[in-house]
């Protein structure tokens, strides 16, 4: 499921050719904006009112990332029949008090306008389902600076097969064609990452050739992201700011001619609008 930049953003026409694309895909929960323990506190709600034991707090982190029906699943005592009410009490609960609980971390809203300045192409790619991370977005205050928002089924209970799918989405949303090979075989002329803080953010990208910038301030458990193969990984924002000039996404400045502005995604066979 995808959604679209909104249209009530100005549209100032250029058109870019899908070899020079610039883009970067990320993650959303623990990568640009911190839960702060509203999803691990609404698991626990909701398998307490169901009579399941609530495990660790390590457990409840790593729920954080990947779907929540594969991750209950892997619980004693929760059967695939308990499922589906345990995540619409969860999803109650995030939708009543979590959302307005989180916080965009630290030095992201100002990466992301030096992204938009410099006609960078952004995306979101989440496990989380389409609606409540443009939701979640927009509470925040930061859905202006995405040229799509790409996550899974509306209803949580459904598993899904990683985020691979999900990111795939995304890199068509930018105008790029995932279908016919890695993107770096493809369309070795674009630049384009994904950033995240979890394996199955790795994992995606790879999926598709791409690399993976890794965050250290989410919740992947220690060497996580060094197993799965992020590099590089970054303790800081403004690490991330420095990895995106190593990479050629960013110039060292960073203030480019299109400031100000957005990117606004129409996708007409493998072409993008800039604004």
């Amino acid at each position: 499921m995808t959604s679209s930049f909104p249209e009530s953003q100005p549209s100032h026409a250029s058109a870019t050719t899908a070899s020079e694309i610039r883009a970067v895909i990320f993650d959303l929960d623990g990568t640009l904006v911190d839960p702060a323990g509203a999803i691990t506190l609404g698991i626990a709600h909701a398998l307490e009112v169901h009579g399941i034991e609530v495990p660790d707090q390590e457990v409840l982190n790593s729920f954080v990332g990947p779907p929540l029906a594969s991750s209950l699943a892997s619980l004693p005592g929760v059967t695939e029949a308990i499922i589906p009410s345990i995540v619409e009490e969860y999803r109650q609960r995030y939708l009543s008090e979590g959302m307005q609980a989180s916080r965009v971390y630290p030095g992201i809203e100002k990466l992301l306008r030096q992204l938009n300045a410099a006609g960078v192409i952004c995306a979101v790619a989440t496990s989380k389902p389409t609606g409540l991370a443009e939701r979640l977005l927009s509470i925040q205050g930061i859905r202006e600076h995405f040229a799509a928002v790409h996550g899974s089924h509306e209803d949580e209970s459904i598993p899904h097969v990683g985020k691979g799918p999900i990111v795939g989405a995304a890199l068509a949303a930018v105008g790029l064609d995932p279908e016919i090979g890695p993107i770096a075989t493809t369309s070795p002329q674009a630049k384009v990452v994904m950033v995240g803080d979890r394996i199955f953010d790795v994992d995606g990208a790879a999926a598709h050739g791409l690399g993976c910038i890794g965050v250290r301030w989410g919740y992947a458990p220690t060497g996580e992201l060094e197993q799965a193969g992020a590099d590089p990984i970054v303790d800081t924002t403004e690490g991330l700011h420095g990895a995106l000039v190593s990479a050629g996404i960013l110039s060292p400045a960073a203030e480019e001619s299109h400031a100000p502005g957005y990117v606004r995604f129409v996708a007409p066979a493998g072409r993008q609008t800039l604004d």
